[in-house]
């Protein structure tokens, strides 16, 4: 049985989960098939084959639709479910079928009272990853809320006692299995942080969840946070953005922004230094700027950059890839209204030393991330770090989502990065993994609409518009965070050029109401140190 605590015995998974051999195994309830097609399926699974061809006599459409059937060819599984990933479009299809397959193959079993199923994905002869992206499709089916889970009512902390994964070849079902369930450890942290209530993952709680799911591994983590007595400053400082959206929160305790830092050095030499910022709003009002019209809610999402990355770290601590070193940031804050909250026309100095006028308090994300970005430039030229690559991963614009559409990530490169093709690697490991990004460019124009107005400030933070009717709405603020944050000074002329990508994961964090997507982890880890898993 799991524990009431919010991180499950069985560690930051669903439930238990095993692989297997042996397609015979006992104990098993219902088989979930993931496959192209009925004639796809090969070795022992193939017996299901029959069964589905005489399923197919009294309903046709099975290849399309799927079904469950009643099966005798198992020792203890008596039913199938098979849930159809094709037929691919190889020109405009993408991998993803498998995943979109495994999760609604398994959500099937649910439903049909399964408790123990075994998923049995087939491979595809083009996508290499086939098994491993319909894992993460399983697993993200059995996800359960950390809300649900620390009610601790038995019969709801999981939705399955177990799940078995079948393979054939030892060797590759060893690597596939663990890399399938590091991945999923990552995204189940950044599900919890990114999914749950504004109370429940306010700031301090999620530096202690932060603390609770890494104990014991190899990353290192240290909490930032503000003075207990008025004024509450201690912020302001070091961090002058971020501490202006704070503000109106720092009032309350409870919702008093944290800083979080997380390490992690992999087995030397190390030969890169990935560097992320991740958005941490708790909840997003708008500040004075407040959302009106019904749009305030699901703004809890709002922070499920800075869960990303938390995530992202939980992985590297069950993965440990070797040859990279990743340092981190989690940027929680919370955008309250109140008196003390920050107003459009306020004029603020970075950390970086850059005046920065405020244009639209609903533009607090870039606030947030601006100064933390600032200090990773600065270690990244002060310290002997290795090829550093600075990222910002943020729920940043509504634009994203108008541009890229559903399940995308914006990825756009500064000079350096773009050298690199860094935004390429990021696009091309997507369309292998399951997680697809699109490619943007930063211009021009969105240095010169993010250039001071008037002689008082350097920077305009944003416009009185949504990003949404904003003419390159996305692209602005990721030349914002370079102009802000000083990383102008470090482009592909420049004495010390420095890589620095932007990710806006605002149309690829997940629906509401519905349940993250744990999205750009798989992607980072893929780019990261693909070839280690």
């Amino acid at each position: 049985m799991a524990s009431k605590d919010h991180v499950p015995e069985w560690g930051c998974l669903p439930c238990p989960v095993e692989q297997t051999l042996d397609f015979k195994q006992s104990g098993i309830d219902c088989i979930v098939l993931v496959a192209s097609s009925i004639e796809a399926i090969t070795g022992d699974p193939a017996v299901l084959q029959a069964p589905l061809k005489e399923y197919m006599k009294t309903f046709a459409p099975v290849e399309k639709e799927g079904a469950i059937i009643a099966i005798n060819v198992h020792p203890s599984a008596k039913r199938l479910v098979y849930s159809p990933a094709g037929p691919n479009d190889k020109d405009y299809d993408d991998i993803r079928r498998y995943a979109e397959a495994a999760e609604k193959g398994m959500k099937r079993a649910i439903a049909a009272g399964s408790k123990r199923p075994m998923l049995v994905p087939v491979p595809h002869p083009e996508y290499k990853r086939t098994e491993i992206v319909t894992m993460l499709g399983a697993l993200q089916g059995l996800y359960v809320p950390i809300e649900i889970r620390e009610a601790g009512d038995p019969k709801k902390v999981t939705k399955v006692e177990k799940l078995v994964i079948f393979g054939v070849k030892k060797n590759v079902m060893d690597r596939n299995f663990n890399t399938a369930l590091g991945l999923e450890q990552g995204r189940f942290v950044a599900r919890d942080i990114g999914g749950s209530d504004p109370e429940r993952m306010a700031a301090p709680r999620v530096a202690e969840y932060m603390k609770r799911v890494l104990a014991g591994t190899d990353i290192k983590i240290s909490v930032e946070s503000e003075d207990d007595s008025p004024p509450h400053t201690a912020f302001k400082a070091k961090y002058p953005l971020l501490a202006a959206v704070n503000r109106a929160a720092s009032v309350v305790p409870r919702h008093r922004a944290r800083v979080i830092h997380l390490e992690y050095v992999g087995e030397e030499p190390v030969q890169a230094t990935y560097m992320l910022v991740g958005k941490g709003i708790t909840y997003d009002t708008g500040g004075l700027d407040i959302k009106a019209g019904g749009v305030m809610a699901g703004m809890h999402r709002d922070k499920c950059g800075a869960a990303a990355v938390g995530g992202f770290f939980k992985a590297l601590s069950e993965l440990k890839p070797k040859s990279v070193r990743v340092i981190g940031v989690m940027c929680m804050v919370r955008n309250s209204v109140g008196a003390e909250g920050y107003v459009a026309d306020e004029i603020i100095t970075s950390r970086a030393g850059v005046r920065v006028r405020v244009g639209n308090t609903d533009a607090e994300g870039r606030m947030v991330m601006a100064d933390l970005l600032a200090l990773m430039k600065e270690r990244a030229v002060n310290e002997k770090l290795v090829n550093p690559h600075l990222l910002t991963v943020a729920t940043l614009t509504g634009h994203a989502c108008l541009a890229c559409g559903d399940g995308y990530s914006s990825v756009m490169d500064n000079g350096p990065a773009r050298q690199a093709r860094s935004a390429y690697s990021f696009y091309e490991v997507g369309e292998n993994w399951g997680e697809p990004f699109e490619m943007n460019t930063v211009r021009r124009e969105d240095f010169e609409f993010h250039t001071g107005k008037s002689e008082y400030e350097d920077v305009l933070q944003c416009n009185n518009a949504p990003s949404s009717r904003t003419p390159r709405g996305h692209q602005g603020p990721a030349a914002f965070l370079m102009m802000a944050s000083g990383l102008t000074n470090h482009q592909s002329k420049c004495e010390k050029p420095i890589k620095y990508t932007h990710l806006d994961i605002a149309a690829s964090s997940g629906p509401f109401p519905g349940v993250p997507t744990g999205a750009p982890i798989v992607g980072m880890a893929a780019n990261f140190f693909g070839n280690q898993i």
